[in-house]
């Protein structure tokens, strides 16, 4: 029983923290309905009456009811069992969400969220730009955010700056649009020499993880973008995915025609059911190597540059985006 009352308050949790508003319990109830709760709207009242007690929920009279940063917490802390897969699945979510219109070079794509203070600024600015040069990232296209700016879940908290790069699942987004199905394997380590990638030293599953696997590489500080930068062997973030083997010639096209519009980097697309740096392919797929998309961002940790890094944080309009060779002017206005 007592484990049942924990899940279902998680979901109202859930429910409540994806919302861009405040929610009355008739649509918490329907929401919570339609994810296949079998909950009735008393059981939903008294479960907020509960929670608001305990300061997980509060509720406004005119507007309805909104998770607090405590109920945020408490949703990132408990029950980390029901949390394994939740990336996967939050990858699935974000790619079917995106509108990204290859052909009118319009829509929605997926992007990560770092936060960067204020002080650090040029000297984390001199860095990413090391990092895009290079070719370390995922596509060449930036956007900022302002302190106080929401975005997704998140807020630009005080005295910080955020720096949106596209995440390597938009690839998973645009590929979805064109009729051809993704699936994410791992996140890894790969090492790499002159952009071609040699062999994956550490990976973590998507469908076995509660954390983003790069976030945990980079945050550790495991990657070697200053040493990529300076022309040696070294190590960054990558995801593995699999396709259908029949898709792989409309994939390949796919891929460059992202790399042109500055959305993209695939390093490496395989043949069918040949495995691909000692990866076994499974039967009728083909495997294929994305860049990580916060691998600009891992080199301001290697340099003792502190931020906060949020993985497949939100979905953004393409036309907010711009080539990062404009950064350094940008910039200027969010110090």
């Amino acid at each position: 029983m007592k484990e049942r009352v924990e899940r279902k308050r998680l979901a109202i949790l859930r429910v409540l923290r994806d919302a861009s508003e405040p929610l009355s319990s008739k649509i918490l109830t329907d929401e919570l309905l339609d994810l296949g709760y079998d909950i009735s709207p008393r059981t939903i009242r008294f479960h907020l009456k509960a929670m608001d007690e305990e300061g997980l929920t509060e509720y406004s009279e005119k507007h309805g009811r909104f998770i607090t940063e405590k109920g945020k917490k408490e949703l990132e802390e408990a029950r980390v069992y029901d949390k394994v897969g939740y990336i996967n699945a939050r990858i699935e979510n974000m790619a079917w969400k995106m509108t990204f219109d290859l052909k009118k070079q319009q829509g929605t794509v997926i992007v990560n969220i770092t936060f960067i203070k204020h002080k650090d600024l040029d000297k984390a600015t001199e860095l990413l730009l090391e990092v895009f040069k290079a070719g370390y990232s995922m596509g060449q296209l930036v956007c900022l955010y302002k302190e106080g700016e929401k975005i997704g879940n998140y807020r630009v908290p005080k005295g910080y700056t955020g720096l949106g790069t596209v995440c390597s699942f938009t690839f998973n987004g645009i590929m979805t649009n064109e009729g051809i199905p993704v699936q994410s394997r791992f996140g890894g380590l790969l090492e790499v020499k002159n952009l071609q990638p040699l062999r994956f030293i550490e990976i973590i599953k998507y469908d076995g993880t509660s954390i983003d696997p790069l976030e945990i590489f980079i945050q550790s500080g495991m990657t070697e973008l200053s040493k990529l930068i300076s022309g040696k062997e070294g190590k960054i973030g990558a995801n593995f995915f699999e396709i259908p083997s029949d898709a792989r010639r409309q994939a390949i096209r796919v891929a460059g025609r992202l790399e042109k519009i500055g959305l993209g980097n695939i390093m490496k697309i395989g043949y069918p059911e040949h495995s691909l740096l000692e990866i076994p392919i499974n039967v009728g797929r083909a495997g294929g190597i994305a860049i990580g998309g916060l691998n600009p961002v891992a080199i301001l940790i290697e340099n003792n540059i502190e931020v906060i890094s949020h993985a497949v944080s939100d979905i953004t309009d393409f036309s907010a985006l711009y080539h990062f060779t404009s950064l350094p002017s940008k910039i200027q206005y969010f110090k």
